[in-house]
């Protein structure tokens, strides 16, 4: 069996030292010439409308999926084996290159910290990454808080629409974990302040215009589904949009720059894209449609993600992003690791360096179930071993044994610590299984069918429950959107992470419970509609001790502690 040395540095310190080559030079191996870059520095740079507007008749790549089993509070390490399936395609002489979302502020000052990869599979420059990057965050929250800015405003001066103040769903935005904000009153302090009312902020990464950006097919479908975004209702309850607050052209203005994908480059100087960061259990969780689209018309295979487990990012990947942006996956690889479940099967987080191969076997029926929840998209998948010095021979061939069962292989990758050399032999597996063309690709259900029913069949075929229940509120938010004309899109399920269930703390694989949606809410720019199942929030908090408490600056005025 393969081992690998564990590197004596860390994350940050290995993409410090990366040797990187100036960005014009990745792009020119795309096929991108240098006018055709907007560089933000050396490393980095905004591939142009105008090269963009030129790949329209290429043919598109094959495309892979990265998955995973249900996370745990170990990591399963997807964003790494993304980079490192990408790097191993281009050690094995294959034109690919790798999708990647932006980081998040919040969680990387809160308990995630970066999210770049890790080891030797990261994308750099790390820092900047994991930091403002390129500005499109801001961007993001800046168009997200014109608009609120501007409700309040035309309500301020006549309120000519007759907008109820009582019933204003549109929110502010920061990129921040801050439970403070969560609820507040606005406009306070007399009558040149406005009308108060009651209001709250949801981090930048959850909101509406950071799912728009990611699904947007150009500027003109940015503009369109800005101006779709529903900011309220009139006290006779008609939906007003941003567009009849005259919002959308402005919004528009302030992300003419970040709709444009941004290139960036692995540790082993490998092309990656890393363009926009919805959350992935109240979002789709994907980066950009505008950047897997490109990196398609690029290259012979495109290595992407989705957030969370297959029952939340793959399926959210499948019925929304590649339903809308029209594109095919041609294999999926779900990523797996032996502590992860170990934690399935009723090991303690302090026990998981023991070897324990009957909880690896107990725990190896949630991997089971994520093998056939991409199998129900009619996509073949392959599962990754993310390797770890404490891993045994017996437990590795525990998850193999499991994988076998289910006719899928598993291979085991060590990218972490040998970077390319690592994933070579996943990467030959996935190219085998792509040049095959087994993928007969399916959403889970039609978009005719009623917006319960989706839920349902979510339910019952993704998360294995008998099915979904609701308030009689809630069941008549589902009847109004069906009746309203919104019945035709995709249901976007939010709920926790870390359970098949809406309770965090059943692992493994639970079968037959109920998923109780409390809150239904129209996306009406992004075109999909959120069930909320659970207590998931749009703004996080901190936790007692943040990884913002190790990040500084050093004697050389570098940073320490990111990742």
């Amino acid at each position: 069996m393969n081992t690998q040395t564990v590197p004596v540095k860390s994350n940050i310190e290995i993409a410090r030292d990366a040797k990187m080559k100036p960005i014009v030079e990745i792009g020119r191996r795309l096929g991108i010439a240098e006018e055709a870059l907007i560089p933000y520095g050396r490393a980095k740079a905004k591939v142009s409308y105008d090269f963009l507007e030129g790949l329209k008749d290429r043919p598109d790549g094959r495309l892979v999926l990265v998955t995973a089993i249900t996370p745990t509070t170990s990591g399963e390490g997807k964003t790494k084996t993304t980079v490192g399936l990408n790097d191993g395609l281009n050690r094995i002489g294959k034109r690919a290159m790798c999708c990647l979302r932006e980081p998040s502020l919040g969680p990387c000052f809160g308990m995630k910290g970066g999210a770049a990869g890790g080891g030797y599979s990261q994308v750099v420059p790390m820092e900047d990454i994991n930091l403002h990057f390129t500005g499109d965050f801001h961007a993001i929250t800046s168009a997200n808080n014109l608009l609120a800015a501007m409700v309040d405003n035309h309500i301020h001066w006549g309120n000519t629409l007759d907008l109820d103040p009582r019933r204003i769903t549109w929110r502010r935005a920061v990129d921040m974990n801050d439970r403070a904000l969560r609820f507040i009153v606005n406009s306070l302090g007399g009558v040149a302040n406005g009308f108060p009312r009651e209001d709250g902020f949801d981090i930048t990464v959850a909101s509406e215009v950071m799912a728009i950006l990611c699904l947007a097919t150009d500027l003109n479908d940015l503009v369109r589904r800005l101006g779709a975004i529903v900011v309220g209702q009139t006290r006779s309850k008609r939906m007003v949009t941003a567009k009849e607050i005259n919002a959308s052209g402005a919004m528009g203005a302030l992300l003419r720059d970040a709709l444009m994908p941004n290139l960036v480059q692995t540790l082993e100087n490998n092309p990656a894209f890393v363009h926009g960061g919805p959350f992935a259990n109240i979002a789709h969780g994907c980066n950009s449609v505008m950047a897997t689209k490109t990196a398609l018309k690029l290259c012979e295979y495109v290595v992407t993600e989705a957030g969370f487990g297959a029952d939340l990012g793959a399926e959210k990947f499948f019925d929304i992003k590649c339903r809308k942006a029209g594109i095919t996956p041609a294999a999926a690889v779900i990523v797996a690791t032996v502590r992860a479940l170990k934690h399935h099967g009723g090991v303690a987080k302090s026990d998981l360096k023991k070897e324990d191969v009957d909880a690896v076997a107990r725990g190896a029926a949630n991997l089971r179930c994520h093998i056939e929840n991409v199998r129900k998209f009619g996509v073949p998948p392959i599962v990754a071993i993310n390797h770890f010095s404490t891993d045994t021979t017996a437990e590795i061939v525990e998850i193999e044994k499991a994988a076998r069962s289910l006719d899928c292989e598993a291979v085991i990758c060590t990218d972490w610590a040998e970077g390319s050399r690592g994933s070579e032999t996943l990467a030959r597996r996935v190219a085998e299984l792509c040049d095959r063309g087994e993928a007969q690709f399916k959403p889970l259900y039609p978009l005719d069918m009623p917006l319960w029913d989706k839920a349902e069949t979510i339910a019952r075929a993704i998360y294995r429950a008998n099915g979904i229940t609701a308030e009689h509120a809630v069941r008549q938010k589902f009847a109004e959107l069906q009746k309203e004309g919104f019945g035709h899109l995709p249901v976007c399920m939010a709920k926790t992470q870390y359970s098949f269930t809406t309770d965090p703390e059943q692992r493994n694989a639970p079968e037959g419970h109920t998923v109780k949606i409390r809150e239904l809410r129209l996306a009406a720019g992004a075109e999909f509609v959120v069930a909320i199942a659970g207590d998931i929030m749009t703004m996080p908090g901190l936790p007692r001790v943040p990884a913002a408490d190790a990040i500084h600056l050093n004697e050389k005025g570098q940073i320490e502690g990111l990742f």
